[in-house]
């Protein structure tokens, strides 16, 4: 019997793999015996990475245009001569980005459609390039979105706008595409520790997030990484069209948690 969790022989992009959770998936997609693409914006810490990664490559990504994004898969494909796994993991991060979407009545118009060409039409590109090949392999596709994109908010109305919509394209593409013996689902973190995380968010915002969230840590790279592994192996055969949510539980319960914690004692 195989190890159905096993990548062996495998070839796998990973999107935004120089940061958090793509690096994270990166390794641990090599570690159970794939070859990875690292693809990502920052070409010299997708070097970096890829350097330290047995037959992996790196690619430089910027996914907003629309050549980058079909080169990175022409790429991959003509060293590896083939493609078995598109995880689409980058998306438009950082600390001035997080502060600037915030509720749709002040939303920058410019903001919104660059958010929207990133994460939305640049994994569709990606997708779309990517389909002919996984066709051929009968490979499949993991999308990160995010719990946000479950949820109502306050503050980042672009970004969960844009990962809802790509909850549409993961269940879209696995209709589409599913008779053709490829798979499609996305993995939904919740507030993960990575060092964009760490950067763009103060203390007293991810504090206010443990404590909604019912293990007794935020998540890490790592455990995100274990979802989107899961979901590109064969284990996840007879699962397509999916949202699989890795938030340690924030969105599982009723709201304001955490102030009933205060009324019936820290085991409740």
């Amino acid at each position: 019997m195989t190890d159905a969790i096993r990548l062996d022989g495998r070839v796998a992009i990973v999107t935004g793999g120089a940061g958090g959770i793509g690096g994270a998936t990166a390794r641990l997609m090599t570690l159970r015996g794939a070859r990875v693409a690292v693809a990502d914006i920052a070409l010299e810490r997708a070097e970096a990475l890829a350097g330290e990664l047995d037959g992996a490559i790196a690619v430089r990504l910027d996914l907003g245009d629309e050549r980058s994004t079909e080169a990175m898969v022409a790429t991959a494909v003509q060293h590896f001569r083939r493609l078995d796994i598109l995880h689409n993991n980058a998306a438009l991060l950082g600390p001035e980005i997080a502060e600037a979407d915030g509720d749709v009545e002040n939303m920058d118009t410019a903001l919104w459609d660059r958010t929207f060409a990133v994460n939305v039409r640049g994994t569709m590109v990606a997708c779309r390039a990517a389909l002919p090949h996984l066709r051929e392999s009968r490979g499949n596709i993991v999308n990160t979105v995010s719990n946000l994109a479950l949820q109502g908010h306050l503050i980042q109305a672009a970004y969960s706008s844009s990962k809802a919509a790509l909850i549409q394209l993961t269940r879209a593409i696995a209709a589409s595409h599913g008779k053709a013996g490829i798979r499609c689902n996305a993995v939904a973190p919740g507030m993960t520790v990575t060092p964009a995380l760490l950067e763009a968010f103060p203390p007293p915002v991810r504090e206010a997030v443990e404590d909604e969230t019912l293990r007794d840590r935020l998540g890490v790279a790592e455990d995100i990484a274990e979802a989107v592994a899961f979901l590109a192996s064969d284990a996840a055969r007879n699962i397509t069209g999916e949202v699989l949510v890795c938030d340690g539980g924030c969105s599982a319960h009723v709201p304001g948690i955490a102030r009933f914690r205060s009324f019936f004692g820290d085991n409740a």
